[in-house]
């Protein structure tokens, strides 16, 4: 029989429940998974662009692409918004103005 390390079964479980909320959450994220995650630069919260199917750090202005509904958070996988992000920079104002 197979023995797994307290290590190796925290894994198992945590891939588990990624899954299922990525299943849950078809091409795009969760609700649930969205609020959850952060910037890995800044820890700020993190904001959902469903036009470039990516997650925009507004604090520090890089966007984080989602790939077959999985985040890729890595710091050299964020591309840094310029100025011709003016779109995605006014759904940031437009998700500004609808949380007030």
């Amino acid at each position: 029989m197979l023995e797994w390390s307290s290590q190796e079964l925290n894994h198992y479980k945590m891939v588990r429940i990624s899954k299922a909320l990525l299943k849950e959450a078809g091409t795009g994220l969760s609700k649930t998974l969205s609020e959850i995650l952060v910037c890995p630069l800044t820890k700020q919260p993190l904001r959902v662009c469903e036009e470039t199917n990516s997650l925009i750090s507004d604090s520090i202005g890089v966007s984080f692409p989602i790939k077959d509904g999985i985040p890729s958070l890595v710091p050299k996988d964020g591309k840094i918004l310029g100025v011709d992000d003016d779109q995605i920079k006014s759904d940031a104002a437009d998700a500004a103005m609808n949380k007030e």
